[in-house]
């Protein structure tokens, strides 16, 4: 009968014994599959008389719980036992040896200058990638159709002109000024891109740390004395400096700060043209018109600014002679940074 059936296979499931989880398996198998046992005994009980189908459906369900229940428990056990055995071998092999990742080139030099200029006194700002032409062109005194907007070819929207890429970071230094009255000292590390032909000099993508200063009798000797201090904390104590004029539109007087050559300590090399200096950063001070444009008296404030390319300083510092090898993600360039 098909209740004695259901007893007998009661009866097996209570003593059933797993030693792998691969062996619970074969038993979940043999008893709860499609072809199983116990299915086998759903498909039976259609045959029930109507006056005992009440019973024998109890007892099958019964049966169905008890199989699912004691598989798992046995399927849990085994499993238990495999990581123990796992952590036991475990412990008595040598560790295995992961090799460590480490920070981007370009990430250790952003984080030098940043902390170089904390020690000035400079706070850290930063804003958004997606720029409006205010605050990229206009309030730093490029007007529309001004010429020195061709020195930046810029990446627009099309659906919306007044809306692109930055193409400084000195777009931050306008939401500082709006934002906060004198005296101001920041600097402004981040993503810029421009439409440029990607090559070994030049890149579309690439990083700047700009810097402001706005306060009561600020100099252009103040200018050099700060970034004559970046320069030797930076490249060194022997490291020499010098200031050419230059223009940008929303500093005047602009200059261009040179360095030293880093490989021929001046002597003249191939990296530097055999002239002994490497550009690193324009600066000057601020232009009377973004002081107005962000509503701040220039009759009662002045102030400096600067930005660098961190890309170039990372060049000089580890002599990388291709500005591609810093957005690769070359496994092989990357590791030899790894103790910098």
């Amino acid at each position: 009968m098909l209740k004695d059936k259901i007893q007998n296979i009661k009866a097996e499931i209570e003593s059933l014994k797993a030693q792998s989880v691969d062996d619970a398996e074969a038993l979940r198998i043999k008893y709860l599959s499609k072809k199983g046992l116990v299915t086998a005994l759903f498909d039976e009980f259609k045959t029930v008389p109507a006056d005992l189908k009440r019973e024998i459906g109890q007892n099958l369900n019964e049966l169905k719980n008890l199989a699912q229940s004691r598989i798992a428990e046995l399927k849990e056990r085994a499993a238990q036992n495999v990581k123990v055995e796992t952590v036991a071998t475990d412990l008595t092999r040598p560790a295995v040896n992961t090799p460590l990742g480490s920070r981007h080139p370009i990430s250790i030099v952003k984080n030098q200058i940043v902390d170089i200029f904390s020690r000035l006194g400079f706070s850290v700002a930063e804003g958004p990638e997606v720029e409006d032409d205010w605050h990229v062109f206009t309030a730093l005194n490029f007007p529309p159709e001004h010429p020195a907007r061709d020195m930046q070819d810029t990446f627009f929207i099309n659906t919306n002109p007044d809306i692109l890429l930055r193409t400084h970071t000195s777009s931050v230094q306008v939401r500082v000024m709006e934002r906060q009255r004198p005296p101001i000292r920041s600097i402004f590390p981040g993503r810029v891109f421009r439409n440029e032909a990607i090559s070994a000099r030049a890149h579309c993508i690439f990083h700047q740390v700009e810097g402001l200063y706005i306060a009561h009798n600020v100099s252009f000797a103040d200018l050099k004395q700060c970034l004559t201090y970046f320069a030797k904390e930076m490249f060194g104590p022997e490291v020499k400096v010098r200031l050419r004029p230059s223009y940008f539109p929303f500093t005047e007087p602009s200059a261009e700060m040179d360095v030293s050559c880093t490989l021929c300590g001046g002597a003249g090399c191939g990296v530097c043209k055999g002239s002994g200096w490497l550009e690193i950063l324009g600066c000057g001070m601020v232009d009377p018109n973004v002081l107005q444009n962000n509503n701040i008296d220039p009759n009662e404030y002045s102030g400096f600014a600067f930005g660098m390319g961190v890309e170039r300083i990372a060049m000089l510092r580890f002599g990388v002679n291709d500005i591609r090898h810093f957005f690769e993600n070359d496994v092989r360039f990357l590791r030899q940074f790894q103790s910098a």
